[in-house]
C-alpha cells in the first residue's frame, strides 16, 4: 500500500510538471481601440448641459467647467453619441423603465495582429469589463466575432473598477505560468453608457465621474515560453514576475459600483481616494518588491523602475509622485494616456502599457537604465492591485 500511495503521488507530480509552463508569462501582443465620437474636454460642459437638458443649472455647469479645466484630460473618446443619448430618454430620467441599452462594440483584432499568429491559438479568453453583467455574456460573443475555437477556456470579470485590467492580467498570468502551452487573450472593454446619468446639485461625485471617464479598449496576448521557432517567432514585451493584491482596512465605501434597478451603473468614488493612497503605497509596494529584493537604495530606489500606473486621475497620479519621491517624468506614460483619452478603466493600463512600449522604442537611454517597473491600480475596496515587470529588448527591431 505505501508502495502504491508513493506511486501514486509520483505520477501526479510528473503530471503536474508537465503541464506547468517553465517560464514566467510574459505579454506578447498588444492592441488598443477607440470609438470614432471625440468630445474636447473644455467642451465637454456645454455639450453635457446640453444633451441632458440641464442647463439651467448655470452654477453647477459653471462648476462642471472648472472641473474640466483641472483634469488634465484634453479629449476623450464616447460610443454614446447625442443621437443615441435623446432615442434613449431613460438616460436623463431615472424614473422611465429601461432594458438596459447595450453596450456591446465590435472589438479589433489588433493585439492579435501584434502576437503574430493566427486566432486559432488562443486556448484561454480573460475579458473584464464594467459595461454589464448577463449571462451569455462578452465574453462569449468576443469568442464568436474572433473566430476563437469552441474549445477556448473563458473567464469573465464584471465591475473591478478602474483594476480591472490589472486584474484581468494577473489572471492570465497564473493561467499562462500553470499550463503549458498556453496563449491567453485578455480583452478589456469600458463603455461610460452604463454609468451616464444628468447633473445633480447633490451629487458632486456623479459630475466629476462624468468629467473623467470614457471609453476604451485593450487587448493583451499572454503566454509563458515563448516560440522561438521562424515559422512561430514570440517576442516578451513585458514578462509579469509577480503579481499582488492589498486591500486597505476601512476603505471598503471608498470606491463603490453596483447595478441599478433599471440596468444602469451607479458608482462612488470618495474624494479621500487620493490621501489614502499616498499614506498606503509607500508600503503597500515595498512590501511586494522587498522580497524579491528589487528596492535598492544604490540603484535610484522607486526612480530606478520604470513605472506603469492607471491613470485614475492627475490627482491620483500626484498622490503615488508624492508618495514615492518620483522624478519628473517617471508617470509621463500615465499622464499622457489621461490627457489623451481620459480615465477608460479596465482598459486604461493597456494604453499606458503600450504607449511605454513606443516610448522605450524611441529612447534607448531608458531602455537601458530601467529594466524593472511596476504596474499598480486602484479598485472597490479600495483594493491596490501590483504587478512587477521586467521589460525584453527583442520588440526593439519591430
Amino acid at each position: 500500500m505505501a508502495r502504491s500511495s508513493a506511486h501514486s503521488a509520483s505520477v501526479l507530480h510528473d503530471i503536474h510538471q508537465r503541464q506547468r509552463a517553465d517560464g514566467p508569462a510574459a505579454m506578447l501582443g498588444i492592441g488598443t481601440a477607440n470609438p470614432t465620437n471625440c468630445v474636447l474636454q473644455d467642451q465637454f460642459a456645454d455639450w453635457f448641459f446640453r444633451v441632458t437638458k440641464s442647463e439651467h443649472l448655470a452654477e453647477l455647469k459653471a462648476k462642471t467647467k472648472k472641473i474640466c479645466d483641472k483634469s488634465g484630460i484634453t479629449k476623450r473618446y464616447f460610443y454614446h453619441t447625442e443621437e443615441i443619448i435623446s432615442g434613449h430618454p431613460e438616460l436623463i430620467d431615472g424614473a422611465l423603465p429601461t432594458l438596459r441599452p447595450s453596450s456591446q462594440r465590435r472589438q479589433q483584432q489588433r493585439a492579435i495582429a501584434d502576437w503574430g499568429r493566427p486566432a486559432a491559438g488562443i486556448t484561454h479568453l480573460v475579458v473584464a469589463t464594467n459595461s454589464g453583467a448577463s449571462e451569455p455574456g462578452a465574453d462569449l460573443r468576443l469568442a464568436g466575432l474572433l473566430g476563437l475555437r469552441p474549445t477556448v477556456r473563458r473567464t469573465l470579470l464584471y465591475l473591478h473598477g478602474c483594476s480591472a485590467g490589472l486584474v484581468a492580467l494577473r489572471v492570465a498570468k497564473d493561467i499562462a505560468e500553470n499550463n503549458r502551452g498556453a496563449r491567453v487573450l485578455v480583452a478589456c472593454a469600458q463603455a461610460e453608457l452604463l454609468l451616464f446619468c444628468p447633473p445633480d446639485e447633490s451629487r458632486l461625485d456623479v459630475v466629476i465621474a462624468m468629467t473623467l471617464f470614457s471609453d476604451g479598449a485593450g487587448a493583451v496576448i499572454v503566454g509563458a515560453d515563448p516560440a522561438s521557432s521562424p515559422m512561430a517567432m514570440e517576442r516578451p514585451i513585458f514578462h509579469m514576475v509577480s503579481a499582488s493584491q492589498t486591500t486597505l482596512p476601512g476603505t471598503d465605501q471608498a470606491v463603490v459600483m453596483n447595478l441599478r434597478e433599471n440596468g444602469l451603473l451607479d458608482s462612488h468614488l470618495s474624494v479621500e481616494v487620493p490621501t489614502l493612497v499616498q499614506g498606503s503605497i509607500n508600503k503597500c509596494l515595498a512590501d511586494t518588491l522587498a522580497p524579491l529584493g528589487l528596492l535598492n537604495a544604490s540603484d535610484g530606489g522607486w526612480n530606478g523602475l520604470f513605472w506603469a500606473l492607471h491613470p485614475g486621475g492627475h490627482a491620483i497620479l500626484d498622490s503615488y509622485e508624492a508618495a514615492l519621491g518620483l522624478e519628473p517624468g517617471k508617470l509621463a506614460a500615465s499622464r499622457h494616456v489621461l490627457s489623451e483619452y481620459g480615465n477608460m478603466m479596465g482598459a486604461t493600463i493597456i494604453f499606458v502599457l503600450d504607449e511605454i512600449r513606443r516610448r522605450r522604442r524611441r529612447c534607448h537611454d531608458d531602455r537601458k537604465d530601467c529594466q524593472w517597473g511596476v504596474m499598480s491600480g486602484l479598485g472597490p475596496g479600495l483594493t491596490i492591485e501590483t504587478i512587477v515587470l521586467h521589460v525584453t529588448d527583442s520588440q526593439d527591431e519591430n
